[in-house]
């Protein structure tokens, strides 16, 4: 069984967003409880929506008047608001009953959207309900395309997992704060990530390699890149410009274009 609500890394390229927060959930409306918030300790309120069997667990076997540690997926849909994906509980100590563990297991066995990760799974194995990276960790891998260390601004791109019926959904954005190089600009990192209110901060950051960009292929400037890379330049991009996002590009989420040749650099949309 699982030791830990977040699996290891198993190959270096390995995308991945995922966390805990504890907290109460409470429901928008009793009559539709996947849709809420997540209230912390610190007083914040987390957008929150449930997904898969957790609904199941969390009726059977949780009550909701007590805190308890998610696992979740982050998402940035708007600025400096963190939207939350409930998929998990750790909470070995409530779980431990044969047919909360079977529940367990059930959830387990969903499918995750994130390549090369397992399923935020619950264990009910281990004695201790804490971690010992403590409450709100998030650890966060995909390709650095914005970053500037002067305003603590950083975008990360994750892939998912194609879908049961070949297609592959398009990639999302995490807008997140911490000081990491240009230089690495285009790479793919591994961050480990603390939630302060709205916002995941950076702790830790590791280059693991540069990815390859689109439009070089077959070309002088191509680029190296490991299994798994993706992203890359727009085609017929100005240089010397900082153009600012559009609200259509605020709508989807961070984005905003990329800049060469100035200290900042924007993602493209």
């Amino acid at each position: 069984m699982r030791a830990h609500p977040i699996s290891p890394v198993t190959e270096p390229m390995q995308y991945r967003a995922i966390g805990v927060v504890r907290g109460h959930y409470v429901p928008s409306d009793p009559a539709q409880p996947t849709r809420g918030v997540i209230r912390t300790a610190d007083g914040t309120e987390l957008e929150a929506v449930v997904l898969g069997r957790l609904l199941t667990l969390m009726r059977r076997h949780l009550d909701l008047e007590l805190p308890h540690l998610w696992v979740v997926y982050p998402r940035s849909r708007d600025e400096n608001q963190l939207h939350l994906q409930m998929v998990g509980v750790w909470e070995p100590s409530t779980l431990a009953a044969p047919d909360a563990l079977a529940d367990a297991d059930a959830l387990a066995a969903a499918d995750s959207p994130l390549e090369g990760e397992e399923p935020a799974a619950v264990e009910a194995a281990l004695p201790s309900d804490d971690l010992a990276e403590g409450d709100d960790y998030f650890s966060v891998r995909g390709e650095l395309i914005y970053t500037r260390p002067e305003t603590g601004d950083l975008v990360v791109k994750v892939r998912q997992l194609p879908r049961a019926d070949g297609s592959r959904p398009v990639p999302f954005k995490l807008q997140l704060r911490g000081e990491v190089p240009l230089e690495h600009l285009r790479h793919f990192v591994a961050l480990d990530l603390r939630r302060q209110g709205q916002q995941l901060c950076l702790e830790s950051c590791e280059v693991v390699a540069p990815l390859a960009q689109r439009g070089t292929r077959g070309g002088k400037g191509r680029r190296g890149g490991g299994a798994g890379g993706g992203g890359g330049g727009e085609r017929g991009e100005r240089r010397g410009t900082d153009r600012r996002p559009s609200e259509a590009d605020k709508g989807r989420g961070p984005g905003p274009a990329r800049s060469h040749g100035q200290a900042v650099s924007r993602p493209s949309r």
